[in-house]
Formats: C-alpha cells, structure tokens, sequence
C-alpha cells in the first residue's frame, strides 16, 4: 500500500491532469455519442468506457513524455560539460 501512496505523490501533477482531463472527455463524449444516438443509455455507456480507457492511455503518455525530456535535459548537460 506504501508502494502505491508513494507512486501517487510522485505522480500528482500527472494524476490530476488525467482526473480532470477524464471529466471533460466524459461530458464531450456523452453530448457528442447523445447527438449521434439519441439514447441516453447508449451515450452514457460510450462516455463511460471509451474515456476510461483514454485516461489510462493519457497517463502512460504523459510518462513517456517526461522520460523523454529528462533523456534530452541529460544529453544537454553532458553536452554542456
């Protein structure tokens, strides 16, 4: 459990902008999938699944992300020395 509280605290910024990045991709996805079907159901169904997956695939994103730039910021300062 230490592991995990530990893994969030060290990803706070990332979590919160996956969090709240989910909540707006739910309420897009929700009108848009309403507006094509008509049904509440089936548009709340599609808001649910499509942007939780999103989310996950956001987080590990913005990961990669951040290795990147750290790999860049070092090649910098190797470069620099």
């Amino acid at each position: 459990m230490t592991r995990l509280i530990q893994a969030m605290r060290k990803n706070k910024l990332t979590l919160s902008k996956t969090i709240s990045y989910y909540f707006i991709h739910i309420t897009v996805a929700a009108c848009v999938a309403y507006a094509v079907t008509g049904n509440l159901l089936a548009s709340l169904t599609l808001s649910l699944l499509e942007p939780t997956i999103q989310a996950f695939a956001f987080f590990f994103h913005e990961k990669a992300w951040e290795r990147r730039l750290k790999k860049q910021e070092q090649k910098a300062l190797v470069a620099q020395a």
